[in-house]
């Protein structure tokens, strides 16, 4: 089963079109009512997965303060509010549109920042850190930065909202951390990180699946009464992920080492979709449905964009230092 799950997680560029297709034809032919029962569950088994095998303790390293503080000033000094902007300008009579793509932008860093770093042969040591502070930060930041930005705009209790960032994010913490020291005690460190930990990106995939199907089958019959939708959701993101792209590589060019840089890209590009996602279906209602198809959307563009720019990295950055000294 576990090599299914992990089959699965290295093409989600395949599995999540089809999840999203999968979703729309169940919506268009059967009672979806049912199915919001199901969030709670594929929200916890989404997140709780990643957080067993999360590194907390890398933050407290040091030897990349500057790739630090240029990731995060660019994950919320500037990426919401161009969000915000981009959702302005395309969503203004489809509030919650403009919030899905807000959310998409507030909680930086995913599992992938890191595997996507170290396919790139960036520093993974770097990109952990900013995985799990942008994560906390993200998580803390995500109610006060919707409450200043689209307060007037939508229907929003800050309270409600950081209860479930509570629920869906602290607590999977919590469990996850105490997961991984019971695992790491009971079979050691080396076995853990060899044979254990590897098997739970693989659950939060199907976690990740079931979301994005749910969100799909609830909006299916908007989707076909107006299809013209789904064009309207991908300009404004192949807008919002090119800039973010284009932006960090020039910063990380210019200022950084390859390795720092490369991880400054995936830092900052790559979104916590899962959680947006989560946030977005349970948070805001029914209403919320339209912000998770946003973020459903996002993820196409988000895996398919980072697979490509793995393989342009050579070219933009150069190749690392022990491939490209000559034998």
């Amino acid at each position: 089963m576990f090599g299914i799950l992990q089959k699965l997680t290295r093409n989600l560029i395949y599995a999540i079109p089809a999840m999203m297709l999968a979703g729309f034809a169940y919506g268009l032919w059967a009672d979806t009512a049912w199915l919001k029962t199901a969030i709670i569950p594929f929200t916890f088994l989404m997140v709780y997965p990643m957080m067993v095998t999360l590194k907390i303790r890398k933050v407290f390293e040091g030897g990349d303060a500057k790739a630090q503080v240029l990731t995060q000033l660019i994950n919320f000094g500037l990426i919401p509010f161009l969000t915000f902007g981009v959702g302005l300008l395309f969503f203004r009579d489809k509030p919650y549109m403009a919030l899905g793509l807000l959310l998409a932008g507030l909680v930086p860093t995913s599992g992938m920042t890191i595997s996507w770093t170290g396919f790139a042969k960036g520093n993974m040591s770097a990109a952990v850190k900013m995985t799990v502070i942008g994560l906390v930060a993200g998580s803390l930041a995500t109610p006060f930065y919707v409450q200043a930005l689209m307060g007037t705009a939508i229907q929003m209790q800050l309270a409600a909202v950081f209860k479930q960032i509570l629920f869906i994010v602290f607590l999977p913490m919590a469990l996850g951390y105490l997961t991984q020291r019971f695992l790491v005690k009971r079979y050691g460190q080396q076995t853990f990180q060899r044979d254990i930990g590897p098997k739970f990106p693989g659950l939060s995939t199907v976690g990740v699946l079931g979301i994005v199907f749910v969100a799909l089958a609830l909006k299916a019959r908007t989707i076909a009464a107006a299809p013209g939708v789904l064009l309207d959701i991908l300009v404004p993101l192949l807008l919002l992920y090119g800039f973010n792209f284009l932006l960090s590589t020039l910063i990380g060019k210019s200022l950084l080492p390859r390795g720092d840089a490369i991880a400054l890209v995936y830092g900052s590009v790559m979104r916590n979709l899962s959680i947006a996602l989560a946030i977005a279906i349970n948070a805001f209602g029914t209403q919320g449905s339209d912000a998770a198809l946003v973020i459903a959307m996002a993820y196409i563009i988000q895996v398919q964009s980072a697979a490509w720019y793995v393989r342009f990295t050579p070219k933009v950055f150069g190749l690392p230092e022990e491939l490209a000294q000559p034998a």
